[in-house]
């Protein structure tokens, strides 16, 4: 499978051996059709989800609100594959994710969706560029490409020179964007963010936001970012609000306002100025709709490969 394009949307997953087919325009890159999510048994039963529908398109920025116990965070964790609905249909450029293995499960994950979560979770004994590559390691890359393409997703989240330092050597501010670097060291489609300003000061907040708002219009990711605060809200084009396990509301905010002269170096700043990682890291994936929706093939998933 040839490397996924830096600038728009990414290959559909193939089957080995294939060329890779792209989607076509009438086919979104996530569909949720009658999500629900039950968990527990008799009177200790809860619905967190009651029949969600909702569709996303390659490049865009949906940020995701509710107060808690909405739903949000189970919908998140079925679309990064981390759960399973109870029922309904989750398609990913046309495949059916609800119909797929756990280790089947576990390679989209790897080769297609990245994650930035609040605590940033990184190894806190472990360089950053150590930290970076570890997505790599699951993927069987050789030592050669993991530190390239390490180096090079630091540079690209403004951390060039900081490969060697520990978390506990780096602010708040530069660990989440050593936890950016890692979900786009493998060229994701989509990012999904839980609260990634969370942990984070007011204009430290609006520095990261600046940075995947760029990573989002520079290089084609699309970002799914779950977020309570409505000003971080606003740096996405498109915001869906949860409430008792149902989307109430689908809309587009108004633009973030003015922010400080840093910000506005940043959004300057091209990233395609940076040199972006290695072309050969993308590897073909065993399964895929080379011929019609819905159908996939395993073509060796292994319970090594449900590991990660």
């Amino acid at each position: 499978m040839n490397a996924k394009s830096s600038a728009g949307a990414s290959p559909a997953p193939v089957l080995a051996g294939e060329a890779p087919t792209l989607p076509t325009g009438a086919t979104p890159l996530i569909r949720l059709q009658g999500i629900t999510k039950t968990y527990g048994q008799g009177q200790a039963e809860f619905q967190a989800l009651r029949g969600v529908d909702l569709t996303v398109d390659s490049g865009e920025f949906v940020a995701v609100m509710g107060p808690s116990g909405s739903g949000k965070s189970t919908v998140m964790n079925i679309l990064g594959c981390l759960d399973v609905p109870s029922s309904g249909a989750y398609q990913f450029f046309g495949t059916h994710v609800e119909r797929l293995s756990r280790p089947q499960r576990a390679l989209l994950r790897r080769h297609y969706l990245g994650f930035v979560f609040q605590g940033f979770n990184l190894l806190a004994r472990t360089s950053a560029q150590e930290n970076v590559e570890l997505p790599l390691l699951y993927r069987g890359e050789s030592a050669a490409a993991r530190h390239a393409a390490a180096r090079a997703a630091l540079a690209q989240v403004g951390l060039e020179g900081r490969e060697r330092n520990t978390p506990a050597e780096l602010s708040g501010g530069q660990q989440q964007r050593v936890a950016i670097a890692r979900a786009i060291v493998t060229r994701p489609s989509v990012l999904l963010a839980d609260e990634p300003t969370g942990n984070l000061d007011s204009t430290t907040s609006h520095e990261i936001m600046d940075l995947i708002a760029q990573l989002n219009r520079e290089l084609g990711i699309t970002v799914l970012m779950v977020t309570h605060e409505q000003e971080m809200a606003a740096y996405a084009r498109r915001v869906v609000l949860f409430k008792d396990g149902l989307v109430e509301s689908d809309f587009s905010p108004p633009p973030p306002g003015e922010g400080p002269g840093e910000r506005e170096r940043l959004l300057r700043t091209p990233l395609a100025s940076i040199p972006s990682p290695p072309a050969p890291l993308m590897k073909p994936l065993p399964f895929g709709i080379p011929g019609g929706e819905g159908s996939f093939e395993v073509v060796g998933a292994t319970s090594r490969e449900g590991a990660a």
